[in-house]
């Protein structure tokens, strides 16, 4: 059974940081895709970040291009998002998503939500202007 558990959400002030952490348990992740979105009130879910489990290959939105890094230790089992230069615009529950190296999208589908088999809860991130 597949498990990922994100942590690391706050409340900080605009121009700060903050890194999310997602631990992925389960059969069948070993080098899967793993990707970062975010839902804030009355908006899309939106991919912010992804990184290719097999080649370490990483896309971002270009509303965190820049800001935002997503990066996995290496034993490909915790992934994480960093982020800096935090704007209020960021605020948002901030979901890790995953999907079997054979089922990881192309480039041009990462950021597209029905691409992932498994979500985690959700950490909320609030930045304060």
């Amino acid at each position: 059974q597949v498990q990922l558990v994100e942590s690391g959400g706050g409340s900080v002030q605009a121009g700060g940081s903050l890194r999310l952490s997602c631990a992925a348990s389960g059969y069948g992740l070993s080098r899967a895709c793993m990707a970062w979105f975010r839902q804030a009130p009355g908006k899309e879910r939106e991919g912010i970040a992804m990184i290719y489990g097999n080649t370490g290959s990483t896309y971002y939105a270009d509303s965190v291009k820049g800001r935002f890094t997503i990066s996995q230790d290496n034993a490909g089992s915790t992934f994480y998002l960093h982020m800096n230069s935090l704007k209020a615009e960021d605020t948002g529950m901030y979901s890790c998503s995953a999907v079997p190296f054979y089922g990881c999208p192309g480039e041009d589908r990462w950021y597209l939500p029905d691409e992932y088999a498994y979500w985690g809860q959700g950490t909320q991130v609030t930045v304060s202007s």
